[in-house]
């Protein structure tokens, strides 16, 4: 690995992605550490965070109108369908509010808001804003997407502008030939231990490099939807090929854009991934990450392969090629759960659930699941989840005395086969 600072770059006019972003959508030039109030392009709300935002709003515009309701959408995902008459009411509310103001509602019917956002809504350049901080993902395919607060959500809900400081840059190259079983959340977890849980701290982390423009876009989804985890404001990643043929199958027309060859960084770091080995991150802090080698044979009572970083059609496919033919260890709980409506069709006529189900795994309708530890799947205490979702914080699955280890669907799948965290290469 290795950093660079931007002393050490040359000086220049050229515009990251995040800077011509923010130019479009502020209708001047513009560059990083520069204070705008920018027009947003899609605004994203869910279960959990709309109701205080929809109260904020209200207390601004009364019972006016929101700014542009074409720009708004509205997913139930964390808590659905509703596991507490407070959730009922609080969606039966949503429901009102979003028909009242002709607010397209996914409702509980389509799965996780991210993975409906990148399916249905991002287009490359956009500025985007979402109660939720896993927005981030949406970078994938090359729009500035962010989370905010659900009080600041209530001000965009209102005026369809916020203010922002344009996020300087880390650029963050990684070459090299990836191992059998080794992903993009193997990446991920790599690059987080290394700059640790607020190294990029309100930056935006731009990923490039020869293994990156070899990624599918599922593993390119994996890598941005993390970029909160090292402290990122907004994860992207450039169009290229793969960007393109992704978009071209839902929109007939977007932009192509890209970071100027001579675009100025905050930092740039380098990761040779050739030989790496599968990566864990270890309990309780997303940056405590080790490799696979340092925690093989640590129990496992559940396992979960779900979430909007991991929970699409490739990741459950890698798990299923896994698991066929298998079955989940005696003692360990196996939950999965697709991302979206479409991912779990796609796994559907594939095949793929029932090699689930036939392994003794748990298949559940597309939601966040047990990832946020509002829902089902929880773990009691002195349990230990091996998960393919995005944060291990205490209490995040469940009882604050239980463990949760970060892994990839693979490493994830042949761990609920031997009960305990596995090497996937040994598959």
């Amino acid at each position: 690995m290795i950093e660079k600072g931007q002393s050490e770059q040359k000086q220049n006019k050229g515009k990251t992605i995040t800077e011509k972003i923010f130019s479009k959508a502020c209708g001047r030039d513009v560059k990083a550490n520069e204070y705008v109030f920018a027009k947003i392009d899609l605004a994203m709300i869910h279960d959990i965070t709309a109701p205080l935002a929809i109260k904020a709003f209200k207390e601004i515009a009364g019972d006016g109108r929101v700014w542009d309701s074409s720009k708004i959408v509205m997913a139930f995902d964390h808590q659905c369908p509703a596991d507490s008459i407070t959730a009922a009411e609080n969606q039966k509310m949503l429901r009102k509010f979003a028909e009242e103001q002709g607010i397209l509602n996914y409702d509980v019917k389509e799965g996780i808001a991210h993975q409906i956002m990148v399916e249905k809504h991002v287009k490359p350049g956009m500025l985007i804003v979402g109660a939720d901080s896993h927005t981030c993902m949406y970078g994938a395919l090359a729009a500035f997407s962010t989370g905010i607060g659900s009080t600041d959500m209530g001000a965009v809900l209102a005026l369809g502008k916020l203010w922002f400081k344009v996020p300087e840059t880390i650029k963050f190259v990684v070459n090299g030939k990836l191992d059998k079983h080794v992903y993009g959340k193997d990446i991920i977890l790599k690059l987080i231990g290394i700059v640790g849980a607020d190294g990029a701290n309100y930056k935006a982390c731009e990923f490039t490099g020869e293994t990156i423009k070899t990624l599918s876009m599922d593993q390119r989804f994996t890598i941005t939807n993390m970029a909160i985890e090292m402290g990122g404001k907004a994860g992207i990643i450039g169009v290229d090929g793969i960007t393109e043929g992704y978009l071209r199958q839902r929109f007939d027309d977007f932009e192509c854009i890209s970071s100027d060859e001579d675009a100025v960084y905050a930092k740039i770091v380098e990761l040779d991934v050739t030989n790496m080995e599968p990566q864990v991150a270890k309990p309780h802090r997303v940056d405590n990450v080790v490799g696979v080698s340092e925690v093989e044979g640590i129990k496992a009572d559940q396992v979960f392969i779900g979430s909007c970083t991991n929970g699409r059609f490739e990741d459950l496919k890698i798990a299923a090629e896994i698991l066929k033919g298998e079955k989940v260890a005696k003692n360990t709980r196996l939950i999965v759960i697709p991302a979206s409506r479409s991912q779990y069709v796609m796994a559907l006529k594939e095949g793929l659930i029932d090699i689930f189900v036939e392994a003794g795994a748990i298949v559940e309708f597309p939601s966040c699941g047990p990832c946020m530890g509002g829902s089902f799947g929880l773990i009691a205490s002195g349990e230990t989840s091996v998960s393919t979702s995005n944060r291990n914080f205490i209490g995040r699955q469940g009882s604050p005395e239980g463990k949760i280890y970060l892994v990839s669907p693979a490493t994830a799948a042949i761990t609920a086969i031997y009960g305990e965290i596995t090497d996937p290469r040994k598959a």
